[in-house]
């Protein structure tokens, strides 16, 4: 039973209206729903979760990468990181060292366990890619790393050249 200040139901479907791309949206949401399923089962056997995945695929691909910059490629909160990086340290999967220009200045290092599971829940999702690449029939995987890069913020794609460069061929700073 409703209650009387409460709404009437709506029983159709949302569509495409007001030119909003309904069809891309929800193809997004599949994708990265499987795109991290795999990794999220091997993240399950440790306890841990997308942030500590995120974590530490970026300091496995920028090793010395700081405190400070790791938080602004995330958007998270310190306390938020200081919670994942306690336990990837406490877990022997990263090292945090002093910078040599300033003290007070944290380096995130991985570790070979740091490194190997990076490794292990980059995989799945490498296949993943692969498989959707060739089932797609798609061959210019530039024009997907173009659409790709322009999702992102154009004020925030400069954090895109901070890993190295990629195995397309394209260079840091190269768009």
């Amino acid at each position: 039973m409703t209650s009387p200040a409460a709404g009437k139901p709506i029983r159709t479907a949302i569509t495409d209206e007001d030119d909003i791309d309904f069809a891309i949206i929800e193809l997004f949401f599949f994708a990265y729903r499987d795109f991290t399923s795999d990794p999220d089962q091997i993240l399950a056997d440790y306890g841990f979760g997308r942030a500590h995945h995120r974590v530490l695929h970026f300091v496995n691909r920028r090793p010395g990468l700081t405190v400070a910059e790791l938080l602004d490629v995330l958007k998270i909160t310190k306390q938020s990181l200081a919670r994942v990086l306690k336990q990837l340290i406490d877990t022997d999967h990263i090292v945090q060292l002093q910078g040599p220009r300033d003290r007070r200045q944290r380096e995130l290092y991985p570790t070979a366990k740091g490194r190997a599971l990076a490794l292990a829940l980059a995989r799945p999702q490498s296949r993943r890619i692969r498989a959707a690449l060739e089932d797609s029939g798609t061959t210019d995987r530039a024009s997907i790393e173009r659409f790709l890069e322009a999702m992102v913020n154009p004020e925030l794609r400069a954090q895109i050249d901070i890993v190295p460069a990629q195995t397309s061929g394209k260079k840091n700073g190269d768009h």
